[in-house]
């Protein structure tokens, strides 16, 4: 029940068979087509992890994955009243509790993580947009040909836009700033096949 495009903590799965992937997908282009690859910037995957709200991630378990009674209450038991605290010198900081994120540094803790993003895969899908990811390192790309630049821009410009309503839904924040856009192709690829996309006002290219 794991999205197949996604190689973050999953047995045979790493970030090199991740990177072979969007790889070979760029490189079965026909000759004169041009790969937009969108590379999304999420905060940092351990912020990334610090944003998962419990509420929503029970909700997914439950309608997503179909768990139910005990086994959903105790995933719940497990993630609440959760607390932090430092300990440095010999001195420990206050106790903060933790009101939201999936446990760093445990087996179940990316898992989770990975689960909750699960729909994110329905989301790109839903645009004919091709993507993989790793953990929350995800690759959006399209193939088009010179005469179709205008509509792969709006098609991708378009998932892009709908990928961050969903972030921002799921309480997690996609980075406009450091999101990047490059191309791939044969050596004579035109400028005029090229394009910059706008994600929430702001332009990547």
């Amino acid at each position: 029940m794991m999205p197949e495009t996604q190689s973050g903590y999953r047995r045979y799965h790493s970030t090199e068979t991740a990177a072979t992937k969007v790889y070979n997908d760029l490189l079965a282009a026909d000759d004169g087509d041009v790969t937009a690859l969108c590379l999304l910037d999420l905060t940092q995957l351990t912020a990334a992890f610090d944003t998962v709200d419990h509420d929503l991630l029970m909700l997914q378990l439950e309608r997503h994955f179909g768990l139910r009674g005990v086994v959903l209450q105790w995933f719940r038991s497990y993630l609440t009243d959760r607390t932090f605290q430092v300990v440095y010198a010999g001195r420990k900081s206050d106790v903060v509790i933790i009101p939201c994120s999936v446990p760093q540094g445990s087996v179940l803790g990316p898992r989770l993580f990975i689960l909750f993003m699960a729909d994110l895969a329905d989301v790109v899908s839903a645009h004919d947009v091709k993507h993989h990811a790793y953990a929350d390192d995800t690759q959006l790309y399209l193939r088009y040909r010179a005469q179709e630049a205008t509509t792969a821009a709006h098609r991708l410009e378009v998932c892009i836009t709908d990928v961050q309503r969903w972030m921002e839904a799921n309480r997690i924040k996609l980075n406009a700033d450091k999101t990047e856009l490059l191309w791939a192709g044969s050596t004579d690829i035109d400028i005029v096949q090229l394009f910059s996309v706008a994600v929430y006002h702001h332009l990547i290219s």
